[in-house]
Formats: C-alpha cells, sequence, structure tokens
C-alpha cells in the first residue's frame, strides 16, 4: 500500500513540474523556418512552428527529449534543461541533403506532400512535361505539336485538359474556365522547371482552400524565392530540339532578393512534318523582407509559343500504308498561345501565433488553335478544320487569415479566406476554316465575362495524436454570355452558389505512422455557353469523396503509403469545344486503391514506386455499356536514382498505363504504355554535364487515343475508329550547365 502512495505522490509530483515550453527554430542565418516537426519523445506529444517559426509544446519535464526535424536539415535532438522552463529556447538546424529519416509523421493532413519534395530534389524534373508527373498517379499525354496543354488522367478520369484538377502557381490559378477549347484548360507552360521550390498537391475534394476543379485533386507549384547560385545550361538533341536556360541571381541581401529566369524551347519532332515548335519565357521575381514582420513579393512572367502538328492520325489509315506512323492526313494543324502574369502577395504576422497574406493577380491570355479531328466527314470539300481563338484578362485577389491556440485539452488552429476571380474572355470562337487563313463558317463567337467570389473556414482541433478537420466553402458565380451570331442582341446571364463541407480525421499513434478518414464535397463549373444554354440548371456537378488509408515507416528510411477511395459524380453537362455542342454525361463512380513506397536504400540510392487502380463506370447505363471513355483503371510510375555519388547523379523511370476502354460498351480499345526514361549527369567543379534519354528502349507506343468517326477524303462512309498522336521514339539530348 505504502508503494501505491509513493508511486502516486511521485506522479503527482511530476505532474505538478510539468510546464509549458516555447522556442522558436532558425537556420544558421537566422532566419525562421517554418512547419518544422517538433516532436516530444519521452511523453509522444508533439507540435509544429507557426509562421514566426515559434511552437508550444505542454507538460514539459526537465529531461525529456525532443526530436525536431525538417526536410533539408539535419535531425536534432534537444534534451530539456531546467531554466529552459523558465525562457523561450532557440533550436538552429543546419542544411543536410534531403533524406527520408527527416519525415515525422504526424497529424498533419497532406503528409504524403512531403514524399513529393524528395522526389523533387532527388530526381528534378528535366522539361516542362515532366512537371505534373511528379504528382503519385498523374498521368499526362500531348497530342498537338507540344504547345497545347497536356492531357491529364488521375483516379480514373480523363481530365482532358483541366477539367476535374485544380492547378496554380504560387496562388495564380492556371485552369481556365469558359475556354475556347475546353472547360478548366490549363497550360502550365508559362512555368520554368528549374524555378519550382515545391509542389503541394492533393487528391479528392477534401480542402477547402481549394475549389473549383478540385474534384480528382488539386496541385499547387510554388516558385523559389531566390537562387542559390546563377547558372546558365545549353540542351541540344534528336530530332531538331534545343534548349537553353538562364537563372540569373540578381540581388542577395538581408532583407531583399531577386532573380530572372529565361529559356527558350525549339523542336521538329519524329513527324514528316516538322512541328516548328518554339517558346520562349521569361520570369522575374524580387521579395522584400520589412519592417514589422512583413514580406513583400513581386513576380512578372510571360511566354509565347506557336507550333505546327500532324494531329490525330486513323489506324485505318496506317494500316493501308496510306501514311506512315509519323505521317499526316491533315498536317495544317497548329496553333499560337501566350500569356502574361503579374502577382503581388503581401504577409504579415500580426502575433506569434497569428498571419495574414494577400495575393493579387492579373493575367492576359492569347490563344489559337487549329485541329482537325474528323478530317472530311462534314464538308467533304474543304475538310473539317476548326479554329478556336480567345483573348482573355483575367483578374483576382485571395486573403487567408491563419490563427493557432494552445488550449488547455487541445490545440486549435483556423485558416479563413475570401477571394474574387474575375475572367473577361474576349471574342472567344470556334470556326469552321481552310488552311488556317479563310474562315468558312463561324460556329461559335462571343464574350464571356465570369465571376467567382469564394470564402472559406478551414478548421484543425489538435488532440496530441489525434486532429479532426472540419471545414466548409462557399462559391459564389455569374456567368455572362454575350452571342455575337445572334441576329439581336443577346446578352444572358445566370448565378449560382455552392456550399462544399469537408471533413477529416488524422491519428498517428507515432511518429513512424498515420492513419487517415477524408471525406467531402466538391465540384467543377461549367462554361458560360452550357449555363445559359441550360438556364443554369445541373451545371455546378457535385463530387462526393471519401479516402481511408494509411502512411507507415517500416524503418527510418523506408515509407510506404496505402489507400482505397471512393467518388462519386453528380450529372454533369459538358461544353465540347471542338464542337460547340452540349452533351450530358450523366452519374459516375469510381473506386479505387493507391499504393506507394520510397526506399533510401544508401544516402545515394533511392527507390520509388506507385501503382493505382481504379474502377470507373456511369451508374445510369445498363451493364456494359457502362464503361467511362479512356478512364485509365491501372497506373504505376517507378524507378530509382542516385544523387551525389563521386560526382554522378541520375534515375532510371518508368511509366505505365494498361489498355483501356476508347468508348462507352469496350469495343474500341486504346492501348497502353511501357515507358522508360534514363538520365546521367556528371558534375564537375561549377560545371554540369547531362545526358537524358526518354523512350530508351524505342517502344512504339501512343501517347494519346481516342475514339473518333472520321472520314478520308476517298471515302464514302465514315468510320468510327481509334485516332491516335503517335509517341516519341528513342529521343536523346546532351546538356551543359555551368553554375556562378
Amino acid at each position: 500500500m505504502k508503494y501505491k502512495l509513493l508511486w502516486c505522490l511521485l506522479i503527482g509530483y511530476s505532474y505538478m513540474q510539468s510546464q509549458t515550453l516555447e522556442g522558436t527554430v532558425v537556420n544558421i542565418d537566422n532566419t525562421i523556418i517554418e512547419d518544422v516537426a517538433v516532436f516530444n519523445k519521452t511523453s509522444g506529444t508533439h507540435s509544429h512552428t507557426n509562421a514566426s517559426g515559434t511552437f508550444v509544446l505542454e507538460g514539459i519535464n526537465i529531461n525529456d527529449q525532443l526530436f525536431i526535424s525538417h526536410l533539408g536539415y539535419e535531425n536534432y535532438l534537444y534534451v530539456i534543461q531546467p531554466d529552459d522552463l523558465n525562457s523561450k529556447i532557440k533550436i538552429v538546424l543546419k542544411e543536410a541533403p534531403i533524406s527520408l529519416s527527416q519525415i515525422m509523421l504526424t497529424p498533419e493532413i497532406n503528409s504524403l506532400n512531403e514524399i513529393t519534395q524528395i522526389d523533387l530534389k532527388t530526381n528534378p524534373v528535366k522539361s516542362s512535361q515532366e512537371i505534373l508527373r511528379k504528382v503519385p498517379g498523374l498521368v499526362i499525354g500531348q497530342h498537338a505539336g507540344g504547345g497545347k496543354a497536356e492531357q491529364i488522367f488521375l483516379r480514373g478520369f480523363d481530365i482532358d485538359h483541366g477539367t476535374d484538377i485544380s492547378l496554380s502557381v504560387d496562388g495564380l490559378p492556371v485552369n481556365m474556365v469558359s475556354h475556347a477549347h475546353g472547360q478548366g484548360y490549363s497550360d502550365l507552360h508559362f512555368l520554368i522547371p528549374e524555378t519550382i521550390e515545391k509542389i503541394d498537391f492533393g487528391k479528392g475534394p477534401y480542402y477547402a482552400e481549394r475549389g473549383d476543379f478540385a474534384t480528382a485533386g488539386y496541385v499547387a507549384f510554388k516558385t523559389k524565392e531566390k537562387l542559390d547560385q546563377s547558372s546558365v545550361s545549353v540542351e541540344y538533341g534528336d530530332f531538331g530540339s534545343f534548349r537553353t536556360v538562364g537563372l540569373f541571381d540578381l540581388l542577395n541581401t538581408k532583407k531583399s532578393d531577386a532573380y530572372i529566369a529565361t529559356s527558350l524551347n525549339t523542336f521538329n519532332g519524329p513527324y514528316v512534318s516538322p512541328q516548328n515548335f518554339n517558346r520562349f519565357n521569361v520570369m522575374g521575381k524580387y521579395t522584400y523582407k520589412m519592417d514589422s514582420d512583413q514580406k513583400l513579393s513581386f513576380t512578372a512572367s510571360h511566354f509565347q509559343s506557336k507550333w505546327d502538328a500532324s494531329g490525330q492520325i486513323p489506324q485505318r489509315a496506317l494500316d493501308a500504308g496510306l501514311i506512315g506512323r509519323f505521317g499526316a492526313i491533315d498536317d495544317t494543324e497548329g496553333g499560337n498561345t501566350s500569356r502574361t502574369n503579374l502577382l503581388v502577395t503581401h504577409s504579415k504576422k500580426l502575433s506569434e501565433a497569428k498571419k495574414l497574406q494577400t495575393e493579387v493577380y492579373y493575367s492576359h491570355y492569347d490563344f489559337e488553335l487549329f485541329s482537325n479531328f474528323t478530317f472530311f466527314l462534314e464538308d467533304p470539300v474543304n475538310g473539317d478544320q476548326i479554329a478556336q481563338r480567345e483573348d482573355r484578362n483575367l483578374y483576382g485577389f485571395k486573403t487567408t487569415l491563419t490563427e493557432k491556440t494552445e488550449l488547455s485539452n487541445f490545440d486549435f488552429e483556423y485558416t479563413g479566406g475570401i477571394g474574387l476571380r474575375y475572367d473577361d474572355v474576349n471574342e472567344i470562337e470556334l470556326s469552321h476554316t481552310k488552311n488556317r487563313q479563310e474562315i468558312i463558317d463561324r460556329l461559335a463567337y462571343g464574350n464571356v465575362d465570369q465571376i467567382n467570389a469564394f470564402g472559406f473556414l478551414n478548421t484543425e482541433f489538435d488532440f496530441g495524436n489525434f486532429k479532426v478537420n472540419p471545414s466548409v466553402r462557399l462559391d459564389y458565380f455569374k456567368f455572362d454570355y454575350e452571342n455575337f451570331l445572334s441576329e439581336t442582341y443577346d446578352n444572358r446571364s445566370e448565378t449560382k452558389t455552392f456550399v462544399s463541407p469537408k471533413l477529416n480525421f488524422i491519428f498517428s499513434p507515432n511518429r513512424k505512422s498515420q492513419y487517415y478518414l477524408k471525406s467531402g464535397i466538391g465540384f467543377h463549373s461549367n462554361d458560360a455557353r452550357v449555363v445559359v444554354a441550360n438556364e443554369g440548371k445541373e451545371v455546378l456537378p457535385a463530387a462526393y469523396g471519401l479516402d481511408l488509408g494509411t502512411i507507415y515507416k517500416l524503418t527510418e528510411k523506408f515509407v510506404v503509403n496505402t489507400g482505397v477511395w471512393a467518388l462519386f459524380l453528380d450529372q454533369e453537362f459538358v461544353y465540347v469545344g471542338d464542337a460547340a455542342i452540349v452533351e450530358p454525361s450523366g452519374k459516375t463512380r469510381r473506386l479505387g486503391a493507391d499504393f506507394g513506397f520510397r526506399y533510401e536504400a544508401l544516402d545515394w540510392l533511392y527507390f520509388f514506386g506507385d501503382l493505382n487502380y481504379t474502377y470507373a463506370r456511369s451508374t445510369q447505363e445498363a451493364k456494359g455499356m457502362d464503361y467511362i471513355p479512356l478512364a485509365p483503371d491501372l497506373t504505376s510510375s517507378g524507378g530509382f536514382s542516385i544523387e551525389n555519388f563521386h560526382d554522378f547523379s541520375g534515375s532510371l523511370n518508368y511509366r505505365y498505363i494498361k489498355d483501356r476502354a476508347a468508348n462507352e460498351d469496350n469495343s474500341i480499345i486504346a492501348e497502353g504504355y511501357f515507358i522508360t526514361d534514363f538520365n546521367l549527369n556528371y558534375t564537375y567543379k561549377n560545371w554540369a554535364f547531362g545526358l537524358v534519354i526518354e523512350n530508351l528502349f524505342d517502344t512504339k507506343w501512343n501517347e494519346t487515343q481516342f475514339a473518333t468517326t472520321s472520314r478520308l477524303f476517298d471515302e464514302v462512309d465514315p468510320v468510327e475508329e481509334i485516332h491516335f498522336t503517335p509517341g516519341t521514339p528513342l529521343f536523346a539530348r546532351a546538356k551543359v550547365t555551368v553554375k556562378f
């Protein structure tokens, strides 16, 4: 009995002695580090540094051991001393090569993002086409000469060019609403790959900050605030490929950083008719750290591109020997596009736990695309070439307030935000043309004005190892379309609102495992021309999502993630920009499973892999007629990379997509492919020499495929079959970079 009494006294004394610990985390330059994980190995409690680099831990006792980690820094073990309980401690982290051992699993909403950051550092992107492939489970394809936005596949969606994924760069939206070619059209080519600092992504409709198009998920890119060094690189290879990139550090002081990045790309491709592709990019960024814990950033960028394209070719023309694999039925396809962006970001620390951030942006965007998908189906004399054009001004802002409060039984954090986006689209056009010069007939022509005002509130209740994350978002839309083809003045408007609730649960029993259950409702908007044509009915189809999964560290350098999910979409009305028609697609159901691993076998050797399965069907069609065209059911990517091994680095990667249905009854099949890419780099002092080989084994593959009804010039009856863009054969290029 007396031992029990003594034990209770000791516990009570320990409880009385436990106190609250407050600290800050900085680097060796005394710059605060945000989102550093702080884990009490003794008690199991955890915290993260806030926007001020500050953390608070409750229930601290003398001799408690704190494990502190952040990607890109050495792990740090700190033992609590008596004096620490009476003052604010300061932790200084040293930079280190990025490693899986730096990942600490705590109840954070999107821990998989850290894995992507490691992928980005250990295997940097080599081209703009590789940017989106860094997202596990995301597949892309190019089918119009390199200048058109990529076709995107994710979670059993043929997203086309962005209908069901939200993309942004530094808070600037990439998706174009009511676009001439397709809803949500997302051209990321204004982003120079070498300027990317971070890729933030999330799958499903579970994130209140992400609104329109965030049904299958979102990807948010963050560019660098400063450069470590200036550099110039030149790359040359097969098929007339040439690329040069310059990164120039203009200013690097205690309060100011500035740099300029520029690039030029040219490419002819393996085609009989050269692509004559060229793209020029320039970007400048200036960041100023003001007094009173404020930071102001200015970003300006411009890109312009033009190209020719051989288009999609019908399988029967290839089988009959009418054309070769890299030939064309109509080689007058192609286009021109440009985008100029201005972005101002201001952040201010209102207190140790409160931060206000505002982003204001403007874009001017031009687009002109010539295509011919059906050849001579509609016009046996002139052919079916179409032109899609628009001239757009995009204005917007977003302001968010974040605050974290330590309460008696839990920590509470909220982020509230409001914003506005206004698209002023002038002379949006679909015309039947000939030889890219003559307009035979205008099929659609007018002006679009579209407003999206929104507000959201994201809350997090942190009970130590368990976090509850309820949130809600409200969107208001005003759609306006002025139809120039009407004989009388025709300007119609509709308004619509949408409420998107979310509820997520995250549990981390220790720093090596995490379990999550995510649920939420999202949506994607439809083209303004659809909205007014349907008088505002069923034009913001809801997406209902549920995810259940886990992330687990088998060892300090071996991470595995698994998950199962479901996504249900309501009735959609989709505007088909290529034909100026409205197509209802009905309700759909997608069920899936994801698996991924990351293994750091040695300090310089890194293995990775992702496997994704989806069962996607329409719920309103008879069995056997319920396939969703081009929805991928099995995809995978993976490989290995080496980093800093006797001055060598490089990687061997693969990407795989299984055969899939190209039409509703699965009678036409889009062939899958397995492609392997290789790169090797050698560094000598401030020089780097690289070799990149895409499609290492020279696989014959179809990059994009569609079940299309077309008619060739000498055919009497139309034929529906696979039309495809051939994938590039073995493609080698060499690269030289100098840093200074």
